[in-house]
């Protein structure tokens, strides 16, 4: 259960290899969070991830391998992280994601398949599991990393914009249906953060650190608010650029 100053005690993690989940369990175990469980699909990286929850002050870790492509077993998943909490889950960050590379992407069926399944498939699954878990409980926080890139479409990236578009929609479903139940759930929209996931991109305008972005979540669900964007700044950006007409938009973001 959340202690009196409505600190998590316990948090899931799916995608817990992300460098910005990374930042998150630190922050929280930093902070009387003492119970930690990490689900990615690398074990030496998961591993490792592991270790800097309990460097970082929680005196459980457990870990969980799993494939976002076996949408079949992602509601085992999510169980078994339950049962490795050993308890209530205060909290579970989606982090589960996959950029791609759009030119060649987009032209193989597969990869489309693929992108589509981490990105959004996957993810919905698992999420209608957690909240299923958490409307149980009658208490808890469901945070769900998604993108601006899906706020709206842009020719370099949409087979990753298009599935975050569709996960960020989800979650929006999923908080209503959770309301009145006990449980938040709050959506993250980071723009370009410098991660091992875009290591060998150019930056966009606005780039922040995974630090910046795990403050931001953390400092949200202190304030109780559903939508955090990262850096705030892109809200009002994005308002503006949703309003653009498609010709101007395609030269400015194509």
């Amino acid at each position: 259960m959340n202690d009196a100053f409505g600190h998590p005690q316990s948090v899931v993690v799916l995608g817990g290899t992300s460098d910005i989940a990374r930042r998150v369990v630190a922050l929280l175990a930093a902070d009387r969070c003492r119970t930690v469980v990490l689900a990615g699909r690398e074990p030496d990286a998961l591993a490792s991830a592991q270790s800097e929850a309990r460097a970082s002050g929680a005196d459980t870790a457990e870990t969980l391998a799993f494939d976002a492509l076996e949408v079949g077993r992602a509601e085992a998943t999510v169980a078994r992280c339950f049962e490795l909490a050993r308890g209530h889950v205060d909290m579970v960050l989606m982090a589960v994601g996959e950029l791609g590379e759009q030119l060649t992407d987009e032209n193989d069926p597969d990869r489309i398949a693929q992108m589509i399944t981490v990105n959004f498939t996957w993810p919905a699954v698992a999420m209608s599991a957690v909240a299923a878990h958490l409307r149980a409980q009658g208490h808890g926080r469901l945070v769900v990393l998604t993108s601006v890139a899906g706020v709206r479409v842009r020719r370099a990236n949409f087979l990753y914009g298009s599935a975050k578009a569709g996960l960020d929609g989800y979650a929006q479903g999923i908080a209503e249906s959770l309301r009145g139940s006990g449980v938040a759930v709050h959506i993250v929209r980071p723009g370009f953060v410098y991660t091992k996931m875009t290591a060998d991109r150019t930056p966009a305008p606005f780039a922040v650190g995974p630090d910046v972005v795990a403050s931001a979540i953390v400092r949200g669900m202190t304030r109780d608010e559903q939508v955090i964007w990262t850096p705030p700044v892109l809200r009002w950006v994005f308002h503006v650029f949703r309003m653009l007409p498609g010709s101007l938009w395609r030269r400015l973001r194509s």
